[in-house]
């Protein structure tokens, strides 16, 4: 399981869970055979086609592709092989209002098949314009290994069929509000934490919050949904789980040794239902970043220690007092910790479509902590 540690460590572990988008159309990284995993693709860049009134900066590619004459954009495609008949899902971002009647070009054994693709929209877009959705398009029996997709709109279609091969691959991405810094990109060169690149800002307007009424935008908190779509298809078989929680977040065990808690939570989950394919709900604990020592205390700030001299970010150790928690909020802003393989589609909290729904973890066995600015509802001697 992938998991995140400190800012410090938070910064870099986290990052490897809200990973982030790759673009439209896949020549598939093919290890062995795309029959038996859904693969990512592995493109070229395309510096075109971005929505009217959002420029391509010069001298750096685009890393998402607009479908011609929509406003479709696309992120990545992933050999979907669970259902009868197999397809390729296309994670998408769309506008919502848009009808759209799409052409799959599917290449397979070096010959061209165009069939009808289906999109249905995430039902989770916070009032944006724009959301989420995931075009589904069907791969022929005859087709043993896709090599490559294409999406256009039937409204208008190419006159030729090079443009498959060449303008739309493109290369993954990575998260807007993931800043890389030389820490970030120490791990990243020594493979502990994977940076997918995420150049959504170029194409939309997006908002830097989660909803339309606190900060303008056309699509929610920086594509958050499509993001973590494409993490859990991008690790469908990389992981046995994938921890979906925010950089700032981090699930912790309480009662159970950290290397046997979701040994813990599967004979639980087994002794119950039968099955261990849930998605694991764990409860919201919120501390302060603004609070070091208790409001009663000078808030002096302990001498850095030896090696974190150097390490930037924010210290989760340093604030370790708790908000109460909001009973209100329990059920809103838990996070998730999932088999991929059991999920089809998931959401900023919880899953919206899986083979066996999710459980509650109770917070005695473990809960996640969250190191953010304080909230307003209470006083400082709450906490």
């Amino acid at each position: 399981m992938y998991v995140c540690l400190l800012l410090t460590a938070l910064s870099l572990t986290l990052v490897i869970w809200l990973c982030r988008p790759g673009g439209n159309h896949l020549p598939w990284k093919q290890p062995n055979r795309v029959t038996s995993k859904p693969q990512t693709s592995g493109r070229k860049h395309a510096t075109h086609n971005q929505i009217p009134g959002n420029k391509v900066v010069p001298g750096r590619s685009a890393s998402l592709v607009k479908v011609n004459g929509t406003k479709t954009l696309l992120t990545s495609a992933f050999l979907e092989h669970r259902f009868t008949k197999k397809e390729v899902r296309v994670i998408a971002i769309v506008l919502r209002s848009e009808k759209v009647d799409y052409r799959c070009h599917l290449r397979c054994e070096n010959q061209l098949n165009i069939s009808s693709g289906f999109r249905f929209i995430h039902h989770d877009h916070f009032g944006f314009p724009y959301g989420a959705a995931h075009i589904m398009c069907p791969v022929p029996p005859s087709c043993e290994s896709p090599a490559h997709i294409a999406i256009t709109s039937a409204a208008s279609e190419p006159k030729g069929t090079s443009f498959l091969w060449s303008e739309l691959l493109m290369n993954t991405m990575s998260q807007d509000f993931v800043k890389t810094d030389d820490q970030t990109t120490l791990f990243v060169s020594a493979g502990f934490v994977e940076e997918v690149p995420w150049s959504l800002s170029e194409f939309l307007s997006v908002s830097d919050y989660w909803s339309p009424e606190h900060n303008p935008g056309v699509l929610h908190y920086f594509g958050q949904i499509p993001a973590l779509n494409d993490c859990l298809y991008r690790h469908m078989y990389q992981a046995k789980y994938v921890a979906m929680h925010d950089i700032d977040e981090l699930i912790l065990p309480q009662s159970v040794d950290r290397y046997h808690l979701l040994t813990f939570l599967q004979k639980v989950t087994r002794a119950h239902s039968n099955t261990v394919d849930k998605c694991y709900q764990f409860e919201n604990n919120v501390f302060p970043n603004n609070i070091v020592l208790p409001p009663s205390m000078p808030e002096t700030k302990p001498p850095a220690q030896g090696c974190w001299k150097s390490v930037t970010g924010v210290n989760i150790l340093e604030h370790l007092y708790q908000e109460p928690v909001n009973l209100r909020n329990v059920g809103k802003s838990f996070k998730i910790i999932v088999n991929p393989q059991a999920v089809f589609t998931t959401s900023v909290h919880g899953v919206l479509k899986s083979t066996n729904g999710c459980v509650w973890v109770n917070r005695t066995i473990a809960r996640m902590y969250h190191t953010r600015f304080e909230a307003t509802w209470f006083g400082l001697n709450m906490l």
